[in-house]
């Protein structure tokens, strides 16, 4: 909690803008996709790694591998991957099924893709030159009152 909540949320709702670690299922086809642990990642290694190289935000690395594994086993027991009781360690960890370990599958563009590809593309003059067409004060949009100083200086 102490190195967690103050971004994540006691229980992984988020805290501000930080991002949200739970719930979030069913939202990936949605125009607002919720992209969390239990959602979104599809394998506990990819979990496990960027809690450990990435976390906590500002103090990197600095967990012990029973706090990371604490951590992430909390992280998913919050989207009710695992139960309460659950521990991960080395000899649990192939328990664990991530709920969409097949939602990811191969850029198979090469294959369904490659007979529409052009071989010789054009890599030149692509682009008829811009063309200035008025100044911002011929246009109005140049504040009048120039001792009024918006923005950042």
């Amino acid at each position: 909690m102490d190195k967690c909540a103050a971004c994540h949320g006691e229980f992984g709702e988020s805290a501000g803008r930080w991002p949200q670690l739970a719930q979030g299922k069913g939202t990936l086809a949605s125009a607002n996709p919720v992209k969390t642990v239990g959602s979104y990642f599809p394998y506990l290694s990819s979990v496990f790694d960027y809690v450990r190289r990435a976390m906590p935000f500002g103090d990197a690395e600095s967990l012990t591998n029973d706090e990371l594994y604490a951590v992430v086993a909390y992280v998913l027991n919050l989207n009710d991957i695992v139960d309460d009781k659950f521990v991960l360690s080395k000899e649990t960890w192939a328990q664990v099924k991530m709920p969409n370990a097949n939602g990811f599958y191969d850029d198979d563009r090469d294959k369904t893709e490659k007979a529409f590809w052009n071989p010789k593309p054009c890599m030149e003059n692509c682009r008829a030159p811009v063309k200035i067409t008025g100044q911002a004060e011929a246009v109005d949009v140049t504040p009048d009152d120039k001792s009024k100083k918006q923005g950042v200086e």
